[in-house]
């Protein structure tokens, strides 16, 4: 592969939005900038996050590495950090001749001279809102270097909390309440916040794609978009359900590849994305990448699709491990603490949202649930005690239970304890606004 072949690439994430987007099929939100990138690119319709925690599907994006594998298996306010030894995206690239910088947003370290980038430009969580940051972005991209390089854009957004000065709310009767949440004023309202905030957070992408066509970058930029998993409302942030793990996944290849626009309906993780990243830098892929590169998919190639999905819960506020498998058709999740409730995060237990919530979500939870994706697409009917889905059940079970031997999961041998930050180590948080 010629240096010319490869792509520069620029990465913008969000917080906390799912596939809540124009593009993504939801009539009520405000989000064209996003909505044009679909157009003109790829859309992947089911793109997953390994875990609906910020830390740990951060990591998983920048290694291709699940969590309990490259060791961020909680927040990094809580003290978690990559185990020694992991390669992240940008130390990769920065070996195959890309000069990478990080802008904004990052939640992988508590240093991010770690993280592997040339360049920081780095804010701290809850400080990288959209509009400086995408100033700073788009005066990096007005004077880009001449070598390939890697670019990621964090935005804080759409993270809650949803002040009404930042991000002017929608009027709550023009919301569409999804069928997991009751609809109700306290919903409503929470989620004409939201929007507002997806409103803000969009017209900043657009600062920055529009930069990209500005300055000539089109023709040989990669821009892909993602999120690091669902909503920060209830069933979803911090679930194995697909609000919580579905994701956002738009690229636009090179003007100069002259790959159609269109939608990718197989089955991709956030594993999947540092994979393709060196496949297009002409790079080898380490052998302990867990994820498959779809780089065949974004030059407009035929590809092999992905059979299912693994993911994982294991430490936000408090301890609470899950597994799940999904296919195509059925979505098998292991509670491996049963009989607790479900727990929300505390940013969602002290929202709007949660005043309307009542407290049916406090029911002990199964060991197990199984859900038929094509006729319960919302996962509201648990199957997994019905005698007539025994053999899938049996069969999603075997196949969860060899990945998480085959990665050498630590639930297998008991509990995971958690390591703690001594009261006033810097960034330590405690709160109810956890990430």
């Amino acid at each position: 592969m010629t240096t010319a072949e490869r792509p520069n690439i620029v990465l913008i994430h969000w917080h906390d939005v799912g596939t809540h987007l124009g593009a993504y099929g939801h009539g009520d939100v405000t989000s064209p900038a996003i909505d044009e990138l679909a157009a003109q690119g790829l859309r992947f319709d089911r793109a997953f996050c390994t875990t609906p925690l910020c830390s740990p599907a951060r990591g998983s994006l920048f290694t291709g590495r699940y969590p309990h594998n490259h060791g961020l298996m909680g927040l990094v306010n809580r003290g978690w950090e990559y185990r020694p030894g992991q390669r992240t995206a940008p130390a990769l690239l920065s070996e195959l001749g890309y000069r990478t910088a990080l802008i904004g947003q990052q939640h992988e370290s508590r240093d991010p001279s770690r993280l592997g980038f040339d360049e920081l430009y780095p804010w701290d969580a809850g400080a990288a809102r959209c509009g400086p940051v995408s100033a700073k972005a788009v005066e990096w991209l007005e004077s880009a270097p001449a070598e390939p390089f890697f670019l990621t854009v964090g935005f804080f957004e759409t993270h809650r909390p949803y002040p009404a000065a930042q991000y002017p709310p929608v009027d709550p009767a023009s919301v569409d309440v999804p069928p997991f949440l009751p609809d109700n004023h306290h919903t409503r309202g929470d989620l004409a916040g939201f929007l507002g905030s997806i409103r803000v957070a969009d017209a900043a992408t657009g600062r920055v794609l529009d930069a990209i066509e500005r300055t000539g970058l089109a023709e040989s930029t990669l821009v892909l978009f993602t999120t690091d998993h669902g909503i920060a409302f209830p069933r979803a942030k911090g679930t194995l359900y697909d609000p919580g793990i579905r994701v956002a996944l738009l690229a636009r290849p090179p003007r100069a590849w002259h790959v159609a626009a269109g939608t990718a309906d197989g089955l991709i993780s956030h594993v999947d994305v540092l994979p393709t990243l060196l496949d297009l830098a002409g790079g080898q892929i380490p052998p302990s990448v867990q994820g498959t590169s779809f780089a065949a998919v974004l030059r407009g190639e035929p590809a092999e699709p992905r059979t299912e999905i693994f993911a994982e819960k294991n430490f936000h506020d408090e301890y609470d491990p899950i597994r799940c498998i999904r296919t195509d058709r059925f979505a098998y999740i292991r509670n491996l603490e049963p009989g607790t409730p479900m727990r929300l995060s505390g940013d969602i237990e002290a929202a709007p949202v949660r005043s309307g919530l009542g407290e049916d979500h406090l029911r002990p939870r199964p060991v197990e649930e199984l859900y038929d994706l094509d006729a319960d697409p919302w996962q509201l009917r648990d199957l997994a005690p019905d005698p007539a889905y025994t053999q899938v059940k049996r069969e999603l079970t075997a196949r969860l239970e060899a990945w998480m031997a085959e990665t050498n999961d630590p639930v297998l041998s008991g509990a995971v304890d958690t390591p703690r930050l001594p009261p006033g180590t810097p960034g330590r948080k405690d709160t109810k606004h956890d990430e």
